[in-house]
């Protein structure tokens, strides 16, 4: 059955993790809509009939030097990419010691703080480097930040600290997980990119070591993206 909204008022309306795939809207004022899916590379997006979503690919690739990296294929071509998305975070977390003391720790709009992006990121990193490519018994370190929807999913959270670390702590935890990161790729082969995995959150399921790596990076790029939306306006 299709849902249907004929002259409906959804100004100000909000949507998060919803799925709006297949949608068709015709005739709809949409001046000033916000878009932010993360899946857009994987299209099509049709406006009045063009594809946006290359267009919009290739604007963020301009916007951020090296994202156009994070979907290399060879050992080479990993590390630079894993070295050009260090490079962007470090500016990242220089903008945030210019700031007042305390914005690392400002969300907005109900979003992470800057602060919580960094332990998640650490936290995917853990997921899918430490427990998928590693395959550690333990992977994961109390410091992490996960999707609370995991609870609700079954997975056990209780490893992970209620209170959070302090700001130098974070940061600490976080350049461990970059490192770890760092030193992998520095002796990976193209043959170990081409053995299979366990994904993390899906243990009848098997991936390449490369699709690993290709979703830590995707992850780094877009909640890069994301803290700097935010950060603009704390």
């Amino acid at each position: 059955m299709v849902t249907e909204f004929a002259e409906q008022d959804l100004r100000g309306a909000r949507f998060e993790r919803s799925t709006l795939a297949g949608a068709v809207m015709r005739g709809v004022d949409v001046r000033g809509l916000d878009i932010d899916a993360p899946w857009l590379a994987d299209g099509p997006l049709l406006v009045n009939g063009v594809d946006v979503a290359p267009l919009v690919e290739a604007e963020l690739n301009r916007r951020f030097p090296g994202r156009d990296l994070r979907t290399a294929t060879d050992p080479d071509g990993l590390r630079a990419a894993w070295t050009a998305v260090e490079a962007a975070w470090r500016s990242a977390v220089d903008r945030v010691e210019a700031m007042p003391p305390g914005a690392a720790d400002v969300p907005v709009d109900g979003e992470w703080s800057f602060a919580q992006t960094l332990r998640h990121l650490a936290f995917a990193t853990d997921a899918w480097l430490g427990k998928g490519i590693l395959r550690r018994p333990e992977p994961f370190h109390r410091f992490g930040q996960p999707h609370v929807e995991y609870e609700s999913d079954g997975y056990d959270l209780s490893i992970f600290v209620k209170e959070p670390p302090t700001y130098p702590e974070t940061l600490a935890f976080r350049a461990e997980r970059q490192a770890m990161v760092r030193d992998f790729l520095a002796t990976a082969t193209a043959d170990l990119l081409a053995e299979p995995r366990v994904v993390p959150w899906s243990p009848d399921h098997e991936e390449p070591v490369l699709h690993c790596l290709h979703v830590i990076l995707a992850e780094e790029w877009e909640h890069l993206r994301f803290a700097l939306r935010d950060l603009d306006r704390v």
